[in-house]
């Protein structure tokens, strides 16, 4: 049920929750092609291949790998780095129009600490932005390559920095096999515009960027955009959109910004068990999450080398981690709980999963739910099937 609230109301996690959720096609799957949901998502964090599949799996209806394949062979959508200078899937038209608007977050990754510098320090960057984007263009690369054939005309120079530099300057996408569904490859890349075939947007919108991001996270603080996109110093760009906004208030007192006519489900609306895949941008793009996950859940998952597990969604929010391994004659799911979860919803996650590894392909397998991360142990509870 759709609950009307008036501008200036206060929104607790709940209600937070319900909304992202709706928008994120996480309360019910949806007839959309895989381009349109792509495109409404504003991208897929794509940091490994599998993500986007499963992402796409978890929210529409009948999807299957094949369209996404078809989309990255045919160049209708790319991997690129983007939102906080990570690896996003993305259409070819948001690929154009993104990355202009992402520089400046690629350009402070590029010389965040003293050492980035100092690679850099004394090169043309032009002449080795024109090597590197020649070189690319003639051939995709990967980053080793790329950077022992720089290296060639700058004998004295990191290779890998060399390298790296093209990454944040020059728009470079990977190229397939890199992406594809059950295939493996190295991450080769051209540059977005030999790929596509097209120039990149001369005049990107960041306004209406930041309207599609809360058609598709909000409502949300200036923060949470800043958080889900990396740039910086976006609380003047909203207020010149504010007339165009629904202004709401969460528990302290910030301003949540929302597109007027956005949907805003009661917070009692159902939500059904969800597999996330790592990295699922529904955890990652706001400064607060508790929208989605316990501070102390978060807490216990984060890991220093940046990982984000794959997690199960019960009712709404994340309760838990996910893992697949495969042996000669089967598949095991194993679901590791924050905290002891009721018979019922168990029983509502085994489901979703059985739907989750026939997905995968899998015709034998097991479903496992392990102790509660507080209970390091052994398994409390299986579930075979073939």
């Amino acid at each position: 049920m759709s609950c009307r609230r008036e501008a200036h109301d206060v929104l607790g996690p709940r209600e937070l929750n319900r909304a992202t959720l709706e928008r994120q096609m996480l309360l019910r799957r949806r007839k959309l092609s895989a381009v349109e949901a792509i495109e409404r998502l504003v991208g897929m964090q794509a940091q490994a291949p599998a993500p986007p599949y499963i992402g796409l799996w978890t929210r529409l209806k009948n999807f299957h790998p094949d369209e996404l394949e078809r989309l990255i062979l045919e160049r209708r959508a790319v991997r690129i780095a983007l939102m906080r200078n990570t690896v996003h899937l993305v259409s070819a038209r948001d690929c154009l129009a993104l990355r202009p608007l992402m520089q400046p977050v690629l350009d402070r990754g590029l010389y965040a600490t003293r050492a980035n510098r100092a690679h850099l320090d004394g090169i043309d960057v032009e002449s080795l932005v024109a090597a590197g984007r020649a070189l690319l263009e003639e051939e995709p690369h990967t980053a080793r390559e790329l950077g022992e054939l720089l290296q060639e005309q700058w004998p004295d120079r990191d290779p890998a920095s060399l390298a790296r530099a093209i990454r944040h300057l020059v728009p470079l996408v990977q190229v397939p096999p890199r992406g594809l569904w059950g295939k493996s490859g190295p991450a080769a890349h051209t540059t977005a515009e030999t790929w596509l075939g097209r120039p990149l947007d001369p005049t990107p919108s960041l306004e209406e960027t930041i309207l599609r991001y809360l058609g598709a996270f909000g409502p949300a603080t200036v923060k949470d955009v800043q958080t889900w996109s990396g740039l910086t110093r976006l609380g003047e760009v909203i207020e010149r959109i504010r007339p165009r906004l629904r202004i709401f208030r969460d528990e302290r007192g910030k301003e949540l910004f929302d597109l007027p006519d956005a949907p805003m489900p009661d917070s009692d609306t159902p939500a059904p068990p969800r597999f996330l895949p790592e990295f699922d941008n529904l955890i990652l793009s706001h400064a607060d999450r508790t929208r989605v996950i316990a501070e102390e859940y978060r807490k216990a998952i984060a890991s220093k080398n940046g990982m984000v597990p794959a997690s199960v969604l019960v009712d709404g929010f994340v309760r838990g981690t996910w893992k697949t391994k495969r042996s000669r004659d089967k598949v095991t799911l194993e679901i590791k709980p924050f905290e002891p979860l009721a018979k019922k919803d168990r029983e509502a996650l085994a489901e979703e999963g059985e739907r989750l590894i026939r997905f995968t392909g899998a015709e034998s397998y097991e479903i496992r739910f392990a102790e509660p991360w507080k209970i390091h142990g052994t398994s409390e509870q299986s579930r075979i099937g073939h």
